[in-house]
């Protein structure tokens, strides 16, 4: 077998990742059409989120080109 594991284990994270985004903005969708008049708190709360989620999947990529192969 050629090549690296560490770009299956990237793969697995971008699964993760889109699982992680989806639920923050469902939730935010959610929340929104409950309560209308607490979007702009809840938007600014489902930014951070995917800014945080997005921040791991960044992480995990530097993390496949660091590893020796």
């Amino acid at each position: 077998m050629t090549g690296s594991i560490s770009v299956l284990g990237f793969g697995l994270t971008v699964v993760g990742v889109g699982i992680g985004v989806g639920l923050v903005f469902m939730a935010f969708i959610n929340g929104v059409a409950r309560q209308p008049e607490a979007r702009s708190a809840l938007q600014s709360v489902a930014f951070l989120g995917f800014a945080g989620i997005e921040a791991l999947a960044m992480l995990g990529l530097v993390l496949v080109f660091a590893t020796p192969v």
